[in-house]
């Protein structure tokens, strides 16, 4: 049983590589024009932007590799253009003869008096030619427009004003994305699976703004090409180092510091020859000692947030465009006494190769990657037994995009193999442990046509899971229809499942361990009246949305979504007995290491969006719900936030637009907590039969109020930031910024002491301010 699934799959994998040379031979009479499109002053590839034929229905835009293709061409003249915002023009005449596949490289120029308006938009065309459901693209100059705590913009501060997401707080903040937990989110770095992206201080994220081509952000009904996990997906791709000469940037702020430098090993020239070049990165918090100095009123004892990134990429072009990368990480994140509760740490490093592989003679792409990454975790408390966690494994993934005119067809395989390392005790000092390894195998397909004004896109993926040996089979499906030019009606749903849990005490205090572990099949064998026949988790998705141009640089957006999450696996709570042969007569749930809960997350997502000129403002406001039970109870998660609101807005000034103001307000209402209804003495036994309650002396109890059923107040923040730009010379600028967070000087709180009373506020009104240099 556990070969002959995985071998069907395979089967079904080669069934496809014969489809694709079927494709081949079946579009012999036309021709292809194929090639990438590059940045001339860098050699980075320019992504999203428009390659057409003058004057006919044949184009296309390029990918996060700068790539296109444009297929299925009748032989004849034609004026191939290539357009970007801020960029000259370029226009090739071509000469096309029946079965020519023709390879061209080109490098654009940056225009050198900007226009005040134009009219040529790759966004725009993106979103009538793709189905873009519950996805958003994310890029170094979005990040910018919104204001950067110390002076440094990064992705993690841009991810909190995204529709759907909703932010925990500024310490020991997680992102919870449209009603799915941090283990329920898949993070890819260049295909590589990152178990962490994000700091204790939730400002920040392990990922360096600048090295950064791309992050696609799937908030719910995501494609087939992704699996192994139930509610969202990001997916970052890094750039290339600088092909033509040596750069880079130098930092500082109240916060922490960056550097980063790159270029050519082999510079890349306009004689369609290959390149090679190289990128390092660096930045770190050294917060627990600055705060001594510019934030003692916060904590004479300083913010003890400290964390250490590293990044390395090596890239090797060749003279038609493939390509191989090299990279790895080294990821530290510390928390040292804080509050005197707790000491927590975490590392992570990693490293692989992805490469592009352009075929001589077909109109295709090849695209693979193969990868190692490693995630530690420990806590230590005074009040409770340390807790360790670790994670560490492989993915490779092996994918093929052919390109059919307008349709466009992919498909691949993927294989992951992982292991589980846990120590944990509940809060009845029962001890869960686990040690456990695990493969999965994917293999999808994905089709998208166009049909008139519609935009169809299905997909289907079988996943495999050899440790459970359960095999899931999800289709899935995206659809968009192009009422007039302006107005779009778009719904994307599918089915979906993952392996992996997380572990996290509801004893925590601040809520920093997140742990991750491999789905138990060791569970009940009912649930809720039915019988329990796989152990995965499992989750299906439905949204329905619009898109409406209103006016020529003003977007609405409005989607809906559910989430039913039909099976999930949580950390017992309850668990008082080992689960041996002597306690097989105690209910499950007082025994189990795990049990079962399902729940729903469904809720409505707005967004406004308005760029003109020096101008940018972007309105969001998201309504949701989030639903958990087991068999026992029904609850409100701790992130269940019933309204979120984000203004963001970033205003260019000065003759040069060399001044600019960024400003974001969040409004959220409060999240669900646990009451506290009283205290008793509680006798712990510690000589079992032998114990005299008379005389010993026992422990402080808590008596807990409805679980989750109470509300926080609402949370509340403005930040501002202010920055100038030098110009020092051709490729050397600096950038000074001051920025303000909480300008108002909100309480929010963090968490209440139950035994104290203590509240611990997130951040107070922090200014801050930082320097960089970029040549």
């Amino acid at each position: 049983m556990n070969v002959k699934i995985p071998r069907l799959s395979l089967l079904c994998f080669i069934l496809f590589l014969n489809i694709f040379t079927g494709f081949q031979d079946a579009i012999g009479q036309t021709a292809t024009v194929r090639g990438f499109v590059y940045e001339k002053q860098s050699g980075e590839p320019v992504i999203f932007t428009n390659v057409y034929l003058y004057k006919t229905s044949y184009g296309a835009a390029t990918d996060v590799n700068g790539y296109f293709v444009i297929s299925q061409i009748p032989p004849g003249e034609y004026l191939l253009m290539v357009t970007y915002l801020g960029y000259d023009t370029l226009r090739i005449p071509l000469r096309l003869n029946a079965n020519d596949i023709i390879t061209k490289k080109f490098y654009l120029t940056q225009l050198s008096v900007l226009l005040n308006e134009v009219n040529i938009s790759g966004t725009r065309e993106q979103v009538r030619t793709e189905t873009r459901t519950s996805v958003v693209t994310i890029t170094p100059k979005q990040i910018d427009q919104i204001p950067s705590i110390g002076g440094q913009p990064d992705i993690a501060q841009y991810l909190q004003v995204l529709p759907g997401v909703i932010f925990t707080g500024d310490q020991g903040g997680q992102l919870y994305i449209r009603g799915g937990s941090p283990v329920q989110n898949l993070v890819l770095l260049d295909g590589m699976i990152i178990y962490n992206p994000f700091h204790s201080i939730g400002l920040f994220s392990v990922f360096d703004t600048e090295i950064i081509r791309s992050a696609e952000v799937y908030t719910g009904g995501f494609g087939a090409e992704y699996g192994g996990r139930i509610s969202s997906v990001m997916d970052i791709t890094t750039r290339d180092g600088n092909k033509t000469r040596i750069a880079g940037k130098a930092g500082a702020s109240t916060f922490g510091g960056e550097l980063m430098i790159e270029g050519p090993l082999k510079k890349q020239k306009e004689d369609n020859k290959g390149s090679s070049s190289f990128i390092l990165s660096a930045k770190n918090s050294y917060l627990k000692q600055s705060s001594k100095i510019f934030y003692q009123y916060v904590d004479t004892a300083g913010l003890p947030f400290n964390y250490l990134d590293l990044y390395a990429k090596l890239s090797l072009n060749g003279s038609n465009g493939s390509k191989v990368n090299f990279y790895g990480f080294s990821f530290d994140d510390r928390v040292d006494n804080y509050k005197a509760l707790s000491n927590f740490h975490w590392n992570s490093y990693g490293g692989g190769l992805n490469f592009v592989v352009i075929p001589g003679k077909s109109p295709a792409l090849m695209e693979g990657n193969v990868d190692y990454s490693d995630y530690k975790i420990s806590l230590d408390e005074i009040a409770s037994p340390s807790r360790t966690s670790e994670i560490n494994g492989f993915n490779v993934g092996l994918g093929f995009t052919y390109f059919l005119g307008k349709d466009v067809l992919k498909y691949g395989v993927e294989l992951l193999g992982y292991q589980t390392l846990f120590n944990y005790f509940n809060s009845v000092n029962r001890k869960i442990e686990q040690n456990e390894n695990t493969t999965e195998l994917g293999v999808y397909v994905k089709y998208k046509t166009i049909l008139g004004k519609f935009l169809l896109e299905p997909s289907f993926r079988i996943q495999w899971y050899a440790s459970l040996a359960n095999l899931s089979p999800e289709p899935r499906l995206a659809v968009k229809y192009n009422v007039a030019d302006k107005f779009r009606v778009k719904l994307a749903g599918g089915f979906y499942s993952q392996n992996l849990i997380s572990a996290r005490s509801d004893r925590d205090v601040v809520n920093l361990f997140y742990a991750f572990l491999s789905g138990p099949d060791n569970l009940q064998e009912n649930f809720k009246g039915r019988p329990v026949r796989q152990a995965l988790q499992k989750a299906q998705h439905i949204i329905l949305g619009i898109e409406w141009d209103i006016f020529k640089n003003t977007t609405l957006n409005v989607e809906g979504y559910y989430k039913n999450y039909s099976q999930l696996t949580d950390l017992n709570r309850n668990k008082i007995y080992d689960d041996n042969g002597d306690n097989q007569d105690k209910p499950y749930y007082l025994r189990k290491d795990f049990i079962l809960e399902d729940g729903y997350a469904d809720g409505l997502d707005i967004s406004f969006k308005y760029e003109r000129n020096r101008f940018y403002f972007w309105a969001v406001y998201s309504l949701s719900w989030v639903r958990l039970s087991d068999e026992l109870i029904s609850f409100y998660p701790p992130y269940d936030r019933r309204h979120n609101v984000n203004l963001v807005s970033s205003y260019k000034f000065g003759a040069s637009n060399n001044w600019e103001l960024d400003a974001r307000w969040n409004l959220g209402s409060g999240f669900p907590f646990t009451k506290t209804q009283g205290f008793y003495e509680k006798l712990t036994f510690l000589d079992g039969i032998n114990s005299d309650y008379t005389t010993a002396n026992g422990e402080l109890g808590i008596q807990y109020a409805t679980f989750d059923g109470g509300r926080l107040p609402y949370y509340y923040r403005m930040d501002v930031s202010l920055l100038r730009r030098i110009q020092l010379s051709r490729y050397a600028r600096m950038e000074i910024t001051v920025s303000i967070t909480n300008l108002f000087d909100r309480d929010n709180i963090f968490y209440v002491d139950r035994i104290t009373g203590e509240q611990v506020y997130q951040l107070p009104l922090m200014p801050s301010g930082g320097i960089r240099f970029f040549f």
